[in-house]
C-alpha cells in the first residue's frame, strides 16, 4: 500500500528530502508526476485520467506535509523500507488503509516513474 502522512505531522520537512520519487509535498504546494522523475508526456494517474507529466495538480493536503499516491511506490526498488518512516520523527508515516497495494504494482510505478 501507499504511504500516507497524518494529521500529526508536525511540517518539519525531514521526510521530503528522502523521497526516491518525489512524492512528498508541503501542505498546499502543487505537484507534477515529472517532478524528480525521468516522465514526460501524457501520464495516466490512478484515477484513471490521462495529464501531462507537466501538469500541476491540486495538493492533496493544505495543512501539512503530503505523499501523491500516483508516485508513491513505498521505496520498492530503492530502499529495504520507506524512508519517509524511517526518518519521521512523530511516526506519522503510515500505511494507507485505503491504498493497499502489491509489491508488484508498487514496482511497476516506480519502473513507470524512471525510465
Amino acid at each position: 500500500m501507499a504511504i500516507m502522512i497524518t494529521d500529526e505531522c508536525i511540517n518539519c520537512g525531514a521526510c521530503e528530502p528522502e523521497c526516491p520519487n518525489n512524492a512528498i509535498y508541503e501542505g498546499g504546494v502543487e505537484w507534477a508526476i515529472s517532478d524528480g522523475t525521468s516522465v514526460t508526456g501524457d501520464y495516466t494517474l490512478e484515477t484513471g485520467a490521462s495529464v501531462d507529466a507537466d501538469h500541476q495538480n491540486e495538493p492533496v493536503e493544505e495543512d501539512f506535509y503530503y505523499i501523491s499516491p500516483d508516485k508513491c511506490t513505498e521505496c520498492k526498488g530503492f530502499h529495504e523500507e520507506p524512508q519517509c518512516a524511517a526518518v519521521c520523527p512523530v511516526d506519522c508515516c503510515v500505511a494507507d488503509p485505503e491504498r493497499e497495494e502489491t509489491e508488484e504494482v508498487l514496482l511497476e510505478r516506480k519502473a513507470k516513474l524512471h525510465l
